[in-house]
């Protein structure tokens, strides 16, 4: 056979089987109409359901230190926060302590930091003062003069008797009498404001001037039972008040060897026993404060650096004490007060007691005012809700599994959320009280694995909801 015929049939038997394969091809993209019937024949795939439980190992809830809790309605009070400070409460918690005359500090006994009781000294003034001197003065003569009255007296009372001198004359005597011992008690009431005490009053009317004088810490007053007697008014105490009252040396004011006037401040005392609670707060604020304070609702406080563990528990009721009545022209806010009981402890040091107080002016506080009361609601703590857009939700637990219930939010704050209790929440059902967010992390990693953790499949195949 030629050679050319040969090559003739190889390529005619290559093109026969190109043209059958490119055939097949086409009939895969052009099916006939009964095939494409027969698939539209098939049922549509259900859409896919969105996962609402989720299923946590108790190790798992171990970890995120989750804890379930019933939910149960209540009432609620919705308050508004309000930041605030302790301040100085005026009047109780600093005192001045100023120089009764003229003269030189020639010691100083307390110095700042220092606690001192009613009573205790505090400075040793040597007087310069030439009022002084002639009030001591004039007290020594007006107590000779009653005596040489006095005297004078029992001399004529004989005579009188026996007519030898009128009556008249001793009835002079006792006018002078009368005046003279006026005269004493004004004389030792100027001395005992000058800080004088009634030993030191009762040498000078003995012939013995005082030179120095100790000024002391203040103490309470009594009123005196006989107004006739002597009573230092800056040092007579009540029988047992002040044992418990102790000051701290805030500021010392002078300095050793300096001349110092009448009323000068030498030192500043400080007893934070009584303190107040200042909140600022704007104008809009002004009408719900209002409230609180006249219908006396409790205020809730949380104390800034507070380390509660060092300290017997705070059992206070705090209610508005006043609100103030202008307005900070540059914070644009007001201020409104609530009284404070301060809590102290004391320890020894050098042979000297220092106190140590809870509360300190200048602490920083945060001031939960009630506003209005909710009444049949569930209260949650904020870590049991999670958001996602508009819809909140909670989880519910049932052993391992979580199941997510949406709820309506009425109001939250920065600690607690208060959801209605419209039925989407059952009383009596567990709830998770916190990692609410991680809870929703988890479910949608379930969902997207295609795991769902409601179902389970049994041995015969079957697929069965939790049980």
């Amino acid at each position: 056979m030629p050679r050319s015929r040969i090559v003739f049939l190889i390529v005619g038997s290559v093109l026969v089987i190109a043209g059958l394969t490119q055939s097949k091809k086409l009939q895969k993209f052009f099916r006939p109409e009964a095939d494409v019937a027969a698939n539209s024949a098939q049922p549509p795939v259900a859409p896919i359901q969105e996962a609402k439980t989720l299923k946590m190992t108790e190790q798992a809830r171990k970890n995120l230190g989750l804890v379930s809790r019933p939910a149960k309605p209540q009432a609620y009070w919705r308050t508004i926060e309000i930041p605030g400070e302790i301040v100085d409460r005026p009047g109780h918690s600093d005192r001045g302590v100023t120089s009764p005359a003229v003269g030189v500090v020639t010691e100083v006994h307390a110095f700042p930091g220092d606690t001192v009781k009613p009573g205790d000294r505090l400075f040793t003034l040597r007087l310069f003062s030439e009022y002084l001197q002639n009030t001591q003065a004039e007290l020594f003569k007006a107590t000779r003069e009653i005596q040489l009255i006095t005297e004078q007296h029992a001399r004529l009372e004989g005579l009188v008797k026996t007519g030898g001198v009128p009556e008249s004359r001793l009835i002079e005597l006792d006018n002078q009498l009368r005046r003279q011992t006026a005269l004493i008690q004004s004389f030792q009431q100027d001395l005992l404001t000058r800080g004088l005490n009634p030993d030191q009053i009762k040498s000078v009317t003995e012939g013995t001037f005082v030179s120095t004088i100790d000024v002391m810490a203040p103490s309470a007053l009594e009123q005196p039972k006989d107004t006739a007697a002597i009573q230092p008014i800056a040092f007579h105490t009540k029988e047992g008040s002040g044992s418990d009252l102790a000051f701290e040396v805030q500021e010392l004011n002078v300095e050793l060897g300096q001349q110092v006037q009448a009323g000068q401040l030498l030192s500043t005392l400080a007893n934070h026993q009584s303190l107040l609670i200042e909140g600022h707060a704007f104008k809009r604020e002004a009408s719900s404060l209002a409230r609180a304070a006249e219908n006396r609702w409790p205020i809730q406080c949380s104390f800034a650096e507070d380390d509660q563990a060092d300290w017997p528990p705070f059992d206070q009721t705090l209610e508005i004490r006043h609100l103030a009545n202008s307005v900070d022209s540059e914070t644009r806010t007001f201020d409104f007060f609530i009284s404070l009981r301060n809590q102290s402890r004391t320890y020894e040091k050098d042979n000297q007691t220092f106190v140590v107080w809870r509360f300190r002016p200048g602490q920083r506080v945060r001031l939960q005012v009630p506003v209005e009361e909710l009444k049949n609601v569930l209260v949650l703590p904020s870590a049991a809700i999670v958001r996602e857009g508009p819809e909140a939700y909670v989880f519910q637990q049932n052993g391992d599994l979580f199941n997510r219930l949406p709820v309506h939010v009425l109001h939250e704050d920065r600690l607690q959320t208060v959801v209605a209790n419209d039925g989407s929440v059952k009383a009596g059902l567990y709830l998770a009280q916190s990692a609410a967010a991680s809870l929703n992390r988890v479910l949608k990693s379930q969902a997207a694995s295609g795991i769902r953790a409601d179902v389970h499949v049994h041995a015969d195949g079957t697929v069965h909801a939790a049980h």
